[in-house]
């Protein structure tokens, strides 16, 4: 990674590339982002494109492509079956990861439906570090159970501990003699926990974890998703991965692992995903749902030309350059916001800033979804679409009662090489004022509740006229500003 020193007092990160093709933003005002807000049920997942300033909703399928990942674009191989274009792909897989065998899906969620299809019974059950929404979604709908076994120091939200993603080994080996390795359907750790604000994992965990599930007899499965930010992390902040390069660690990674999966919407900045399979019998058990549920084996509901900037995306997340650019912008904005008082997870993750809604708005009861009601007066304050990661993002449990989660996070995904230094500046100011005003916010109650993934559609409404006095605060503050 290149190493740039300021001879000023300020240090901020340099991006080491340069923007050729620019898209036009409009930021309306803000009276109109209350309307449009109201209109969208107070979810940010419903709110139009159009009307959002910066969306930093996700960063899955929204990083911006390389000039050789367009370039690429043009020579696929629109074959069906037998493509030179699937070949490429299948090739860089086996080069990075070194596993003989490939499937391609969709999506990253894709993968999980085939996983667990195959490898999830009813009365299994599937032990991870921290579960993803549509994860633990697939698997409790094949009669699954999960079993979330971070690290306690992995909940506390301001840490100095550089790997708040780990697994707690003591944990895992009580849930094996609990539940017998027999009904353990496969380990899951997830590279970069998505929920509990983008926190790594290490190498020196995941060989722990490896080694229990070797001696047990239980396959060990990676969601390398959020692997590009775990690299830089296992890179910059674990002393044995120091002098080696990237491509050496994720190689290191791959190996503890008996099935590699992803979504090539954040890992490869395409729009796709992949399984990548150790062993030929498991392999030959899923390869038969690819054509059923995602299309042949060649593409796997992917474009060809989605495969080939995947193929160049693979391989430029082994440059550090590029795998850091999305981390050091993560820790400018969450180094910034902690210093004015705003309370975030510390430390700096990958994936985005996340922003704690549980000590932003804490008069807020978590049974008025206080995260998801920060991320709507966000909305209106900033014209900034965020994603609401905590009890709104949960569903409930059969009989109907709520399942508060472990944090209230909003999250502020930055994609990668998409924005620049001064729309995180005007993000950070936003919020900083949202903050001194934080007492303004108000709970939000449903309107309509969907019961699976209730966070991508449900309709809300505030519990009180809060919205409105928001917006003649902000008039009163910053006049006709935008």
């Amino acid at each position: 990674m290149s190493k740039i020193r300021y001879f000023g007092d300020e240090t901020i990160p340099l991006e080491m590339h340069k923007v050729r093709i620019v898209q036009k933003l409009g930021l309306p005002p803000i009276e109109r982002r209350l309307e449009v807000m109201t209109k969208a049920g107070n979810n940010t997942f419903l709110l139009p494109n159009a009307e959002v300033f910066l969306d930093m909703l996700t960063d899955s399928g929204v990083n911006a492509m390389s000039d050789q990942q367009l370039a690429a674009m043009m020579v696929a191989d629109d074959a069906y079956a037998g493509s030179a274009t699937y070949t490429r792909l299948e090739t860089k897989l086996r080069d990075i990861f070194g596993m003989e065998y490939f499937l391609p899906a969709h999506q990253g969620r894709a993968c999980e439906h085939i996983l667990a299809k195959v490898l999830v019974t009813p009365g299994s059950v599937v032990p991870m570090n921290y579960h993803f929404t549509t994860t633990k979604a697939h698997i409790t709908l094949q009669g699954g159970v999960v079993e979330e076994l971070v690290s306690d120091a992995g909940l506390e939200v301001t840490s100095r501990l550089p790997f708040k993603g780990d697994m707690d080994i003591g944990k895992l080996n009580a849930v094996i003699a609990k539940w017998g390795a027999d009904k353990v359907a496969f380990v899951r750790v997830e590279s970069g926990t998505n929920l509990i604000g983008g926190q790594p994992v290490s190498l020196q965990n995941l060989a722990e974890v490896s080694a229990v599930c070797r001696a047990n007899g239980i396959m060990l499965v990676m969601d390398a998703s959020l692997l590009a930010d775990n690299l830089h992390f296992n890179k910059t902040r674990e002393p044995s991965c120091k002098d080696l390069t990237i491509r050496e660690i994720t190689r290191k990674i791959a190996d503890l692992c008996d099935i590699v999966y992803f979504s090539a919407r954040k890992l490869g900045c395409a729009r796709g995903g992949g399984i990548c399979i150790r062993h030929q019998d498991v392999y030959l058990k899923m390869r038969g749902l690819v054509p059923l549920y995602e299309g042949f084996l060649t593409y796997g509901g992917m474009s060809v030309r989605e495969i080939e900037a995947l193929t160049v995306g693979l391989e430029e997340t082994m440059d550090e350059d590029m795998i850091s650019q999305g981390p050091q912008f993560i820790a400018y904005m969450v180094d910034e916001l902690d210093r004015r008082g705003v309370p975030v997870i510390t430390p700096p993750g990958g994936l985005g800033c996340h922003i704690d809604a549980k000590r932003f708005v804490d008069h807020i009861p978590q049974s008025q979804y206080p995260a998801g009601a920060l991320a709507s007066a966000l909305y209106i304050a900033a014209g900034i679409r965020g994603m609401e990661r905590g009890t709104l993002s949960e569903q409930r449990e059969p009989d109907g009662r709520e399942v508060f989660s472990n944090m209230e996070l909003v999250r502020l995904a930055l994609p990668r090489r998409v924005f620049t230094l001064s729309q995180v500046k005007y993000a950070i100011d936003r919020l900083s004022w949202l903050h001194a005003n934080r007492r303004l916010v108000e709970g939000l109650v449903f309107v309509e509740e969907p019961e699976v993934l209730r966070f991508f559609y449900g309709l809300l409404k505030p519990v009180s006229d809060w919205q409105e006095r928001l917006v003649a605060k902000f008039r009163a503050d910053f006049g006709d500003s935008l």
